[in-house]
């Protein structure tokens, strides 16, 4: 090669690579979702009771949904839905809120004991104008609690009531001596007293509850606090009402006034796909654009469980209180048709994926966050399972909630997500959501979510402290559509499978999403 060739070329590699720096200095180079799980520094327990769910008498939730009563043609156990109880055993649901809701604050627990033909019927205010005829009373409820392995939570009438008429319900139900409200609960066929930990005075006080202010409902609630005894043993756990979403003023204000009373104070966020009460935004057939705002909306959920848990910290620094986010999940437009005060809706893949990030956010705040309830358990809002007469089929959120059983009581692992962000529009959230824990065996579980509707993820896992020998036990839950749905006709539409796209190199474990999923394995 000639001495003019040789330079030429050289002169051409020069300008080549100079050509090559200058276009990659405005050409965004691919950003890497990485996780770092430190499986040796495990940090608090995340209690189970975060899993809590909740059934109002509202619309079809009890009626139809729980309960078919005992002649039913339905198969029952004492009138509790065969069907319902097999799925909802499934889930290992640790508490069950109950009777409300606003409901509570209208109900008088007398109502729901004695001979079933002799109980009151009363009309039901705040849900559809129906009439409620007590079927299901105390007993009613504590043989569900039996029938599915789950703890009560009590909600207690505090809007309506009197403080001597919840003290008489916890002497009732949780006294083993010779008193006559004891008495009365032998007459009606329960020897033993049944043990009662959780309690909310109130619900809602400041809206449906009672539309009292901070300073009343606090000073309210130091007297029914002071009224609510333990009888025989039985240590209750009392709730404070709390507020929703940002007023972070009451939560001050009840915390500072009434805190050395209470065991935890509520708060309740709902998810609403519009952001908009009047405008919630259906919930089927729609498309990205619900789908991204949905999801964007439930993720504020952190935010407001940090500011409420940052305003606690000042008067309770020890975290002694708990915060109890007993109310919380997707809320749409009512099903066309239905009765609106009965709160039907479909529950879609979208759902599912605000019900995994909700979980992830409640685990990473379990130094407070002790206890959660999604809103609802059958038929109501974001259901666990729908009912249509003999039918009966699981929901996409439902088997969020199974995957996660994985973290009950496990140890919370440090986790650091560095990921993608998901773009819609102008707005953008982050692409990965997960979970990691580590249960009393030394099994490390991980949930990950990729919220993106059209795009798979690729996650790198560092496993660190932990000697990696398998992942096994791997499911996915996705679909092919943003708005997909179960179905009675196709019920196992939206469902879980085996998830095997993922490689393990030593401790590094490179995990595949697929869009809008989410999945589930045990590594040890």
């Amino acid at each position: 090669m000639s001495q003019y060739s040789s330079d030429t070329f050289t002169t051409k590699r020069v300008l080549c690579l100079a050509f090559i720096l200058a276009i990659s200095s405005w050409i965004p180079l691919q950003a890497q979702n990485t996780m770092v799980i430190d499986a040796d520094q495990p940090q608090n327990k995340i209690n189970e009771h975060i899993y809590g769910q909740f059934s109002e008498h509202l619309g079809t939730g009890v009626y139809g949904g729980l309960w078919v009563g005992e002649d039913s043609d339905i198969p029952n156990t004492d009138g509790f839905r065969n069907d319902v109880l097999k799925a909802l055993r499934e889930l290992e649901i640790p508490n069950l809120r109950w009777p409300g809701g606003c409901f509570a604050d209208e109900y008088n627990w007398r109502d729901g004991i004695g001979p079933r033909e002799d109980r009151p019927v009363r009309i039901n205010t705040h849900w559809g104008m129906v009439e409620e005829n007590n079927a299901v009373g105390i007993h009613g409820f504590m043989r569900l609690t039996e029938l599915l392995d789950t703890e009560p939570y009590i909600s207690a009438n505090v809007g309506s009531g009197t403080p001597r008429e919840m003290a008489n319900w916890i002497e009732y139900m949780t006294y083993d001596g010779n008193s006559t409200l004891a008495n009365l609960r032998r007459e009606n066929g329960q020897d033993e007293a049944w043990d009662v930990k959780f309690w909310g005075i109130g619900n809602e006080s400041w809206g449906c509850g009672g539309s009292m202010k901070a300073d009343y409902y606090s000073d309210l609630y130091r007297r029914y606090a002071t009224f609510a005894k333990d009888y025989s043993g039985n240590d209750l756990y009392k709730i404070a009402s709390g507020f929703s979403d940002d007023n972070y003023d009451w939560t001050e204000t009840v915390v500072k006034n009434a805190g050395n009373h209470m065991d935890a104070i509520s708060l309740h966020y709902y998810t609403l796909p519009n952001g908009d009460w009047g405008n919630k935004g259906p919930s089927q057939d729609f498309g990205e654009e619900m789908y991204f705002s949905g999801l964007r909306q439930g993720l504020r959920l952190d935010e407001f469980v940090t500011r409420h848990s940052t305003i606690m910290d000042k008067y309770d620094p020890q975290k002694r209180i708990n915060l109890a986010v007993d109310e919380w999940g997707v809320w749409t437009d009512p099903l066309p048709g239905s009765n609106p005060g009965f709160l039907q809706q479909q529950n879609s893949i979208r759902d599912a994926l605000v019900a995994s990030t909700s979980l992830d956010i409640l685990n990473k705040h379990s130094d407070r966050v002790r206890l959660a309830n999604i809103a609802q358990t059958v038929n109501v809002l974001q259901a666990m399972v729908l009912t249509e007469g003999e039918k009966m089929l699981k929901t996409p959120t439902f088997h969020v909630f199974e995957f996660y059983t994985v973290h009950h009581n496990a140890m919370l692992l440090p986790l650091d997500l560095q990921v993608e962000n998901y773009e819609f529009g102008d707005e953008s959230i982050p692409a990965i959501s997960a979970t990691a824990s580590k249960n009393s065996e030394g099994a490390v579980h991980v949930t990950a979510t990729n919220l993106h509707a059209t795009q798979s993820q690729e996650v790198t896992v560092d496993i660190r402290g932990l000697e990696v020998g398998s992942v096994s036990n791997a499911r996915v839950l996705t679909a092919n559509e943003v708005d997909a749905i179960n179905t009675f006709d196709n019920p196992e539409r939206v469902s879980p499978k085996e998830f095997n796209n993922y490689t393990l190199d030593g401790n590094n474990l490179t995990l595949r999403l697929p869009s809008k999923s989410v999945i589930v394995l045990q590594i040890k």
